[in-house]
């Protein structure tokens, strides 16, 4: 029930292609849905995957056989329509861990018999420094109503358990995987922070003069200053303007704003 071909080599996908990174946490990552039944925590899946980088999601056994086509799926992705298309549908759990060699499974409770349970950020700081840190790795979701079945979990090598309020755990789907893809990301190096906007050159002290010359002249007008008792006015205003370093735009704005009160000053005479 694959509804995407398979390509060669393509059973995990490279998801540090893009990013870089030390060679040791070039890994494999994929989110592996279990019998999912809300088309559209599949589409906020898809979009919290996305904007962490990642673009490998596997579905065992959903609800709807074409949950990755529904309109619902489509609206909820909000654009990350490529991760659904590379997305598949499979029969079993074993078919959506082919190539991948460290599971974790995301369960709130533990389990007896099972694997140790941890927070995220703690498990992935031991795991990525370990001397062979996984070529590919695995999380691994139940469905919205029961969660994880035990048999599931006991296979992984680790339940991760989000840290949330003692007295209300309850996670929509979609924003556990948002939570896990996070710190995933930042475990693997995170993203570079974008490019500062390259600030506008700061107006030159004759445009700055000018200005405030231009404000005086409109402070005056309108009876806030007096021109034969000005105080310090004036220069308290010239040492806030160096403080903020305007820009020329930003000088030609304020003489604007000083040109209106003028003009609203000679109405008013009138």
């Amino acid at each position: 029930m694959d509804e995407r071909a398979a390509q060669p080599g393509d059973a995990g996908g490279d998801n540090s292609r893009d990013f870089t990174v030390p060679a040791p946490y070039r890994m494999r990552t994929r989110f592996v849905l279990i019998q999912t039944s809300h088309a559209g925590n599949v589409g906020g899946v898809a979009r919290a995957m996305k904007v962490m980088g990642f673009d490998d999601l596997v579905l065992v056994q959903p609800r709807w056989a074409n949950v990755l086509r529904r309109e619902e799926t489509i609206q909820r992705a909000s654009g990350a329509n490529d991760v659904l298309a590379n997305a598949r549908i499979v029969d079993t759990l074993d078919e959506a861990l082919e190539g991948m060699s460290h599971l974790c499974a995301t369960a709130m409770t533990p389990r007896d018999f099972g694997p140790p349970t941890r927070t995220p950020r703690e498990h992935f700081d031991g795991l990525l420094g370990a001397a062979e840190p996984p070529q590919g790795v695995a999380f691994l979701f139940g469905s919205e109503r029961f969660g994880m079945r035990n048999e599931d979990v006991y296979r992984c090598h680790v339940a991760l358990s989000i840290p949330t309020a003692p007295d209300f755990g309850s996670l929509n789907l979609a924003a556990a995987v948002q939570l896990i893809a996070y710190d995933w990301r930042l475990a693997l190096g995170g993203f570079a922070p974008p490019a500062v906007v390259a600030q506008r050159p700061q107006a030159d002290a004759k445009a700055l003069s000018g200005m405030l010359d231009h404000l005086e002249q409109a402070l005056v007008a309108v009876d806030f200053l007096d021109p034969t008792a000005p105080k310090k006015l004036m220069p308290r205003l010239n040492q806030l303007f160096n403080r903020a370093a305007p820009s020329d735009e930003e000088v030609h704005i304020l003489r604007g704003v000083a040109k209106a009160m003028l003009q609203v000053a000679q109405k008013a005479k009138r």
